[in-house]
């Protein structure tokens, strides 16, 4: 069973069982976590999509806190002396699909 899932204004292609990092969500490890915004599903060849979807993914947090890789934002204006360098890490939470109902 395949379904495409909006989590947080993203979409993300999930199947149960499966591990993936999605954008910071409130909740602590080992929380349950359930999804209603679904967008298309895909259940061994019947499909649905839009208002027919009648299903929700459930999940657990794995990791409640990952960072990601810096990212750096430099900017520059020749012969004035200009120089800013900011960056940031975007933060993320691990997620694992337990079912998709």
């Amino acid at each position: 069973m395949l379904a495409v899932v909006k989590i947080a204004g993203q979409q993300f292609k999930v199947q149960a069982g499966q591990s993936l990092y999605v954008p910071h969500l409130q909740g602590k490890t080992g929380d349950k976590v359930e999804f209603s915004e679904i967008l298309f599903v895909d259940n061994d060849g019947k499909i649905s999509a839009g208002a027919d979807v009648k299903a929700t993914v459930k999940a657990e947090i794995v990791n409640e806190l990952v960072k990601g890789d810096t990212v750096i934002a430099f900017k520059m204006k020749r012969r004035k002396g200009f120089r800013k360098k900011h960056g940031h890490r975007t933060h993320y939470t691990q997620i694992k699909i337990e079912s998709i109902a």
